[in-house]
């Protein structure tokens, strides 16, 4: 039986392309209630195992769990139906649209009617509650009626995990989301997705070490589409691999 705390897990997983291996035999789990960072140089895999958590790549090998269910061979829609929700590196907002107006399309496409024709939308309890809940965690009710391309970059990135946040996800794959953020809105995501594992688990991919460290509850860093090391961030900080992987040469790693 399933670890019922295990909300992602990947076993063995490996992407090529052409000859070249991308991802090579990279297993993780992602806890629920956890904050999980994956970090690594340049080049690492960090957004090829991003892609093929979420669907976006398919697997040239191992496997992929949501929970109990195996969702290896799943389209990113599928995943998203499943409870797993992910915002990108580059904003996927629909900028004519308000703040309100970008989340509860996500809500009502993850609703039991998502295509339904006949009827008033805004009439639809549960779509509203749930657009209203996840503009108020994101921060963003007193910008809800705001247009999003006048939303800030850094409040564009609250809009979109509010608009994941909204389609009610186990667990939300986070790539690069402080990219481009000056040092007060980068604050304020970092507070947010800090609040994001009540209930969930994430995963995340960033370059910035100090929010990595702030939140991240484990931790594992890749290099060369290997895993180096994994496990709680005080460890895996000294661990003399992660050192040679980031310095460069075992004189500057000891």
């Amino acid at each position: 039986m399933a670890d019922p705390h295990i909300a992602l897990r990947a076993i063995g997983l490996k992407k090529n392309f052409g000859g070249l291996a991308a991802v090579s035999d990279v297993s993780l789990d992602v806890h629920t209630g956890e904050i999980h960072a994956v970090i690594g140089p340049n080049g690492a895999g960090k957004s090829t195992l991003i892609n093929l958590l979420s669907g976006d790549l398919s697997a040239s090998a191992g496997e992929i769990m949501l929970g109990n269910d195996d969702i290896t061979r799943l389209a990113p829609d599928r995943r998203a139906r499943a409870g797993m929700g992910r915002s990108y590196q580059k904003t996927t907002i629909f900028p004519q649209f308000t703040a309100q107006e970008n989340v509860r399309l996500a809500a009502q496409a993850h609703s039991a009617s998502p295509l339904r024709m006949f009827g008033n939308v805004f009439s639809d309890a549960d779509v509203n509650r749930r657009t209203r809940e996840a503009l108020e965690q994101a921060g963003l009710s007193a910008r809800a009626q705001l247009t999003a391309m006048h939303l800030s970059h850094g409040e564009q990135r609250q809009l979109e995990i509010a608009m994941v946040l909204a389609t009610q996800p186990r667990i939300i794959l986070l790539d690069e989301p402080l990219a481009g953020m000056g040092q007060s809105e980068a604050r304020k995501v970092v507070d947010l997705i800090a609040s994001l594992k009540k209930g969930r688990a994430v995963l995340v991919v960033e370059h910035d070490m100090d929010a990595v460290f702030e939140l991240a509850d484990r931790l594992t860093v890749m290099a060369d589409g290997h895993v180096i090391a994994s496990g709680l961030p005080r460890d895996v900080r000294v661990d003399p691999a992660v050192r040679l992987a980031y310095l460069g040469n075992e004189e500057d790693a000891a």
